[in-house]
């Protein structure tokens, strides 16, 4: 099977046009069609269909392009693992949700690594949808998504589909965190009222595939307030809840010691009953690395301090 036909398959699926997909291969519309004929011949299916949309994939061809995918992203490894005749470095790289306990597992993990080491880490923040995109398209090897746990059958449907394992990290609650000078601080119990005058912070881009983002944040965010600042990055965030008493925002469970060198409190509200779950994903053709499991050891630790024990008499849970 020639591997640049697949290549020029994938870029079909993806612009869905064979016009567009010749400009950006720079290769002519009459080579493409030539080689998608002489691919389809070769498979015994036909790949794409023609439509008033453009070229779409038949049943077959989506089959085809998510093993042509994982295909080409390993001869792509092979390349760049041998690129300098030997391999130098060793690479871990994940997408995540932002999480404070999540990003404190990984500061244990870079504290692993020997002096010697040749290592390269890439470690991104972003929303679920993001995160499977890292994985299936972007070459990230391992990522964490979060959703609501009404959404669980929804996404492990997909991440059959897209041909990624999934295991669960943490089932919790969010918990509201603010400056610990808030007045929301002093109180004895925080109902949703009590948050209404005060400024939500919330992440920019809570996202959940093929579901409308008015019904994902009616459902990820309590329209308990009438002021609500979206902010993309985390370090922002607890810039804003350090230094404006008046602020707040919806959080997984976040070590204490972070908090203590924040300023910062987190509390329970009693009518939050929204559960959440973080699970760790990864290819099911991809055999996890040391660094991997170095890693994937540092957040079950993380996790287990953080979010399964009890601070202050309240369950986190």
């Amino acid at each position: 099977m020639n591997l640049l036909h697949m290549r020029y398959a994938l870029e079909i699926a993806k612009t869905n046009s064979i016009n567009k997909a010749a400009e950006t291969l720079y290769v002519g519309q009459s080579t493409l069609s030539r080689a998608i004929k002489e691919l389809e011949t070769s498979l015994g299916v036909v790949l794409f269909e023609r439509s008033a949309k453009g070229m779409d994939l038949t049943p077959d061809g989506e089959i085809f392009v998510g093993y042509a995918k994982t295909v080409l992203n390993q001869v792509d490894d092979i390349k760049q693992l041998f690129s300098d005749g030997s391999v130098s470095k060793k690479r871990f790289s994940i997408s995540v949700p932002r999480a404070s306990y999540i990003s404190d597992a990984f500061t244990h993990f870079t504290m692993l690594l020997g002096k010697d080491d040749a290592v390269e880490l890439f470690y991104k923040e972003t929303n679920s949808m993001q995160a499977i995109k890292s994985i299936l398209d972007e070459d990230y090897r391992l990522g964490i998504i979060r959703y609501a746990k009404s959404y669980d059958k929804y996404y492990k449907t997909m991440l059959e589909e897209k041909g990624l394992n999934y295991e669960l990290v943490a089932e919790f609650r969010y918990l509201l965190v603010m400056s610990e000078n808030s007045p929301l601080a002093a109180l004895d119990s925080i109902t949703y009222d009590d948050l209404s005058d005060y400024i939500e912070i919330a992440h920019a881009d809570p996202s959940v595939p093929s579901i409308p983002l008015a019904q994902v944040k009616k459902e990820e965010l309590p329209d308990n307030t009438n002021r609500r600042i979206f902010v993309f990055e985390r370090g922002s965030q607890f810039d804003l809840l350090t230094q404006n008493p008046e602020t707040f925002m919806w959080v997984s469970p976040i070590p204490k010691a972070f908090l203590d060198r924040s300023g910062l409190v987190q509390r329970l509200c009693a009518e939050n009953k929204r559960e959440y779950k973080d699970m760790l994903i990864h290819r099911k053709d991809y055999t996890l690395t040391d660094l991997d499991n170095w890693f994937i050891e540092e957040l079950v630790k993380t996790k287990r301090e953080v979010i399964d024990v009890t601070q202050d008499g309240e369950t986190l849970l």
